[in-house]
């Protein structure tokens, strides 16, 4: 089970984007990365295509290593690390700072 899933909410706790927080959009564990939305922005150039005949610079999502974010806890709506237990035979993610879980 993976501590982070996509759409959960999350917060970067390091780099340039230090504070930010968004929803993960999409998650590579081989490369352990995770694409969050509005965070980490680069620019990029695109050349002329057909369906976009005057090409230019656009704005999009870069990934974020997995080291520099972390969940938001539902009950304190601050950074927390999470923890994996057995309930009623299914594991389930819990919050290390409030204890409260995850869904």
């Amino acid at each position: 089970m993976q501590k982070i899933k996509i759409s959960d909410e999350v917060v970067v706790i390091a780099g340039k984007d230090k504070g930010k927080t968004g929803k993960v959009r999409l998650l590579n564990h081989k490369k352990n990365v995770a694409l969050i939305e509005g965070v980490n922005m680069v620019k990029k150039t695109m050349k002329p295509t057909q369906e976009n005949p005057a090409g230019g610079i656009i704005e999009k999502e870069s990934p974020v290593h997995m080291s520099n974010i972390a969940l938001i806890s539902p009950k304190t709506n601050k950074a927390t690390r999470v923890r994996i237990e057995e309930k009623d035979g299914k594991k389930v993610r819990i919050a290390v700072a409030c204890g409260s879980v995850i869904e």
